[in-house]
């Protein structure tokens, strides 16, 4: 043994003869300048923050690139029936902001937004501290907010309302609810939504809690659908559907302070605007789209690639995939076998990381894609 080190100091060394425990000393990828260089999945890093993002007009009414991140979110998970654009999209400091907004262009003091019940409480102040609008409450009878029949309890409530001198200017609904936990079935929201048609109203869905939908605890539980992904065809006008989603409740953060309005109505996106300034986004908080256009980037090219991999999540750096189907005929305990397919995939110029997450199911690697621009992100995927 060495005496410049001690016994604890020589056993650090032989951890640099560990295989695959670094990655690769090769030289890495650039597009000018090393475009056959080594594309690393490997490291959980995001890139910085851009100086621009510290600007008015990188976040004004969500600046040009995370209206565009979002619209590309929304249609890989809430699958609309037409696709969503960027410029459909209106990002403010939050959804309770948005439904400030909504309010204080659909309605005038006094008229009335039409719930069922129990709903999230806070809506009376989201609609009423300045907008100045009435929650008013259908009642119900005993009838199931989730049930077909809830839109004969609307008429019911619309009418007395009217008669009482308070213009109905749209349905509200949760969905997922808040905070029943359940989803609204397809049917029902068809139903919802031809009455709202029928009686020239918005249909205004807080589908915050759209990805926290988990594995179901009742075989009847009912899966989530947004009504964007419904035909409006001969229900009502696609102009007086309103959506409204956020960062807060699926990715866990609130602090962000991020909401969208989603609207096929310029109309209601250009009223909303003139309002914007006093609701506009924090340039830093908007820089966020790198995770969500990322994320889409890399599923959507999995799935093409028909490599499957772990669903259902919304935080972090990375997509964890399987490519067991790539492994050699080494025995699936043999960790030689996810040697081999890394080596493989640096001779395509890519690495991912093998073993380093102790999967008891050999095959399975984590891609960070967030340490990359986008250009990068897609050559490596390509690859």
């Amino acid at each position: 043994m060495s005496t410049l080190l001690s016994e604890r100091g020589e056993e650090n060394l032989t951890g640099l003869d560990i295989p695959w425990r670094f990655a690769p000393p090769l030289p890495r990828y650039n597009k000018d300048s090393n475009p056959s260089g080594l594309i690393l999945f490997s490291s959980a890093e995001i890139v910085k923050i851009p100086g621009d993002a510290f600007l008015y007009s990188f976040s004004s009414a969500g600046g040009s690139r995370f209206p565009n991140a979002m619209a590309s979110f929304l249609n890989d998970n809430f699958r609309p029936f037409t696709p969503v654009t960027g410029d459909q999209i209106l990002t403010a400091s939050g959804v309770t902001p948005i439904e400030d907004m909504i309010g204080l262009n659909i309605g005038d003091p006094g008229d009335g937004i039409l719930v069922s019940s129990p709903i999230y409480g806070r809506f009376e102040l989201d609609f009423g501290n300045e907008a100045r609008l009435k929650i008013v409450y259908a009642k119900m009878k005993g009838m199931d907010s989730f049930d077909v029949g809830i839109v004969e309890i609307f008429q019911e409530a619309f009418e007395k309302a009217s008669k009482a001198g308070t213009k109905i200017r749209a349905v509200l609904i949760s969905n997922p609810s808040n905070p029943l936990g359940q989803c609204y079935p397809p049917e029902t929201l068809k139903r919802i939504m031809e009455f709202c048609g029928r009686t020239k109203i918005h249909l205004i869905s807080d589908e915050v809690y759209a990805m926290s939908v988990f594995g179901p605890g009742y075989l009847e539980a009912v899966p989530f659908t947004s009504v964007l992904s419904i035909d409006p065809t001969g229900l009502m006008d696609p102009e007086y559907v309103q959506v409204m989603y956020g960062m807060s409740k699926d990715f866990g953060a609130a602090g962000l302070r991020l909401g969208c309005l989603i609207t096929r109505s310029k109309q209601l996106l250009d009223a909303c605007i003139s309002l914007i300034r006093f609701h506009n986004p924090a340039g830093p908080s908007i820089a966020i789209d790198k995770l969500l256009k990322g994320y889409s980037i890399t599923t959507r090219a999995l799935e093409a690639a028909g490599i499957e991999y772990r669903k259902g999540t919304n935080a972090g750096l990375f997509v964890y995939i399987d490519l067991s189907p790539y492994l050699g005929p080494i025995s699936e305990a043999d960790p030689r076998g996810e040697f081999e397919l890394a080596q493989c995939l640096v001779d395509h110029g890519v690495f991912l990381h093998p073993g380093e997450e102790h999967n008891e199911a050999p095959g399975w690697f984590r891609v960070s894609f967030a340490s990359m621009d986008f250009e990068s992100l897609e050559e490596g995927l390509r690859r």
